[in-house]
């Protein structure tokens, strides 16, 4: 549990590894991970910075989306979140967070490879919300393989696009009718666009897609007053990491980053709710690594 005021030395304010040695099924529930993640439930203070704001957040029952409706409900946003139906579970606690906040929480189930129910959950959310200002293109589908590209099924590969990719496109390009300037899109790239790992090949591919996709898409939109940034994860204790990657993996998950550990989905958080809001006005076609040190070339 981090705490926002008091100084903490960044090596020891989350656990360190060794995480447990364990793997869950895809696509991974939280309950199901022994030690569980801080999405900033004791520690995020709001303060209002994002007052009736509606927000659409892919992957929002979990991990770094969880944490990000979270706080975006405590800065005063209504929060759409979009998951997969097995991941149900996750998001009712998600919604549980959002509603304890005071703000309205909007669940929109559903396979975001289907480029119809990505115009769907557009007009839902805009519908039921009254609009759409901020859009987080946050969910991504991941699976190691030790093989490299020998490995690489087509399957995985075409999983792995319209994930992480093709999704970006058809959401995004929905929204844009419906957000007005001082809007905010905010996409998720990774440590991976940067420094690819070799058993992780095409979503480190797709995370390099997504950052030249946010630098391109802000310079389209600038003129309408929208903006347009990224947030670079590095590694981060999800529940996408002990459903996608072997246990031994999992045991030192983060422990090569400069700080020694694993982040936490709260410790993402801020990032986006400061492309959210107004404070970051002047910033587009950015992006923010929070990455425990690696370096973002």
């Amino acid at each position: 549990m981090s705490d926002q005021t008091t100084p903490q030395d960044p090596q020891t304010q989350h656990p360190e590894p060794e995480q447990p040695a364990q793997n869950i099924p895809h696509p991974g529930l939280t309950d199901d991970m022994r030690q569980q993640p801080d999405h900033g439930e004791e520690s995020y203070v709001g303060s209002g910075r994002l007052e009736g704001k509606r927000a659409l957040i892919t992957g929002g029952d979990s991990g770094i989306g969880r944490a990000v409706a979270l706080a975006f409900a405590r800065e005063g946003a209504d929060v759409a979140i979009v998951y997969l139906p097995d991941e149900e579970e996750d998001a009712q606690e998600t919604v549980r967070l959002v509603e304890a906040a005071g703000r309205r929480a909007l669940t929109l189930p559903g396979d975001i490879r289907d480029e119809a129910f990505c115009a769907q959950l557009v007009e839902r959310t805009v519908s039921e919300l009254g609009g759409l200002d901020v859009l987080v293109n946050n969910a991504a589908y991941q699976m190691a393989q030790d093989g490299g590209l020998l490995d690489l099924t087509t399957e995985q590969l075409d999983r792995t696009f319209k994930t992480n990719l093709y999704a970006m496109f058809w959401i995004t390009k929905a929204a844009l009718p419906h957000l007005q300037p001082g809007s905010s899109i905010i996409n998720t790239t990774s440590v991976q666009a940067y420094e690819p790992s070799p058993q992780l090949i095409d979503y480190a591919t797709t995370k390099a897609g997504i950052l030249n996709f946010t630098k391109a898409l802000a310079q389209q939109v600038a003129e309408q007053g929208i903006r347009v940034n990224a947030v670079a994860p590095g590694p981060i204790w999800t529940p996408l990491i002990p459903a996608t990657m072997p246990e031994e993996k999992v045991k030192e998950f983060g422990a090569d980053t400069p700080l020694g550990r694993a982040g936490q989905p709260a410790e993402l958080a801020p990032a986006y709710v400061f492309f959210a809001s107004q404070e970051s006005s002047y910033i587009t076609g950015e992006r923010i690594g929070v990455t425990g040190g690696r370096t973002l070339a």
